[in-house]
């Protein structure tokens, strides 16, 4: 049974909510891991029409080394503090 628990497992990776603290609009793009789960990111894209979250999670998804669909945003639109969710 321990076989088929661990195929299972694979088939159905658990999604980990990671929290991000983001600056936008700076100067130079800066990706520095806090501790588990904790994330400081300073990206060059504005707070503007959602761009700054689009590269975030771009960021987030090459540091997990998953494609950009299986980081999914879950809260934290208008605040610097944000949670998304990454399927691995």
């Amino acid at each position: 049974m321990s076989k088929q628990q661990s195929s299972d497992s694979s088939r159905n990776p658990k999604p980990s909510v990671v929290r991000v603290a983001v600056t936008p609009g700076a100067r130079r793009e800066i990706f520095t891991v806090k501790g588990i789960g904790s994330f400081e990111v300073s990206v060059k894209e504005p707070a503007e029409g959602n761009q700054a979250n689009t590269r975030v999670r771009e960021l987030l998804a090459s540091h997990f080394g998953v494609s950009g669909k299986r980081v999914r945003f879950v809260s934290g639109a208008r605040s610097r503090t944000k949670r998304f969710e990454v399927i691995e």
